[in-house]
């Protein structure tokens, strides 16, 4: 008796979002060998996505981490300014193709919210190369980063939102590491849903 009534209390671990966003990447099969896909950090659930076109891409990430149990958003692609993994700090109101802008009334630029020193650290910690830059690239991940975070909400309570860009050259084995071990830093951070978010 005591199982089932476990069983059906809710689940009260705050998600990550982990999106790899660039169509065909390799990334993806990384992943989702060796159980890659069934991984979570103590304490959270992983939600994974896939690509799609950039602006339904940005918006379906803005609806999910609207919802309550959503805390915090992992972008995964490729970086082509390093050897190493990189977390980007901060976005440009630039769209993906360079030029115009990605909103004419938004910030000139919008800073990550997740604990990128800690992230670094960390991956630096378990054998990775690894940097934090305020340099954007002109590519579907900074224009996610930018319209994600200008759609947060205003408040101390905003999610966690982070962009990590792999090198173009990693083996399926440095790449779980590397992702894996974001997430787990910014997992550390989320604190359990209270139950007024569950019902």
């Amino acid at each position: 008796m005591l199982d089932t009534i476990a069983e059906n209390q809710p689940d009260r671990r705050p998600a990550i979002l982990v999106c790899i966003y660039e169509t065909d990447d390799p990334l993806w099969a990384a992943m989702d060998t060796e159980g890659g896909s069934a991984w979570a950090p103590s304490g959270s659930r992983v939600r994974a996505m896939g690509a799609d076109e950039p602006a339904a891409l940005a918006e379906t990430i803005t609806r999910q981490i609207g919802e309550a149990e959503c805390r915090a958003v992992l972008l995964v692609g490729r970086t082509r300014k390093s050897n190493g993994f990189r977390v980007q700090m901060r976005a440009e109101n630039r769209a993906p193709t360079g030029g115009k802008k990605v909103s004419q009334t938004g910030p000139a630029m919008a800073r990550a919210t997740a604990p990128a020193a800690e992230i670094v650290r960390e991956l630096t910690d378990v054998g990775l190369a690894a940097d934090a830059t305020s340099e954007s690239e002109e590519d579907v991940g900074s224009y996610l980063l930018y319209r994600i975070l200008t759609a947060l909400p205003d408040n101390a309570d905003a999610p966690s939102v982070g962009l990590l860009r792999v090198p173009a050259l990693i083996d399926g084995e440095q790449l779980r590491r590397g992702v894996q071990t974001a997430a787990s830093a910014m997992a550390r951070h989320l604190s359990p849903l209270p139950r007024a978010r569950l019902s």
